[in-house]
């Protein structure tokens, strides 16, 4: 018979530990974009950040690591303006395009 294994004894997972590339990191912000959660935006730059070092980021952004810990939890709202400034401290640079055209209707034809 397998061993049980306790949940207590299972390893946290940790997403922060898993970006290891800047590839990583602008494929994971891009699908949270894409998404349009808000607020998830604000976790997910919040992880990147840790995966970067909070400290380096809120030097690099002018805020406090408090203030960033604080702009960046879960379910956060943020200023845009700070979501700017923690993505310029991350290399990160935000892009409008627009969507590509799956079906006719969105191709502006009719069906």
């Amino acid at each position: 018979m397998p061993r049980k294994i306790r949940v207590a004894e299972l390893p946290v997972f940790d997403l922060a530990e898993q970006l290891r590339s800047e590839e990583d990191i602008a494929e994971y912000i891009s699908q949270i974009i894409e998404e349009g959660d808000m607020g998830e935006l604000a976790h997910a730059l919040g992880v990147v950040a840790r995966a970067r070092g909070m400290t380096e980021i809120a030097s690099a952004s002018g805020m406090t690591r408090e203030a960033l810990y604080k702009a960046l939890r879960p379910g956060a709202q943020p200023r845009f303006e700070t979501i700017a400034r923690v993505c310029k401290a991350l290399g990160l640079k935000l892009v409008a395009t627009l969507p590509t055209p799956s079906s006719p209707k969105q191709r502006g034809k009719a069906v």
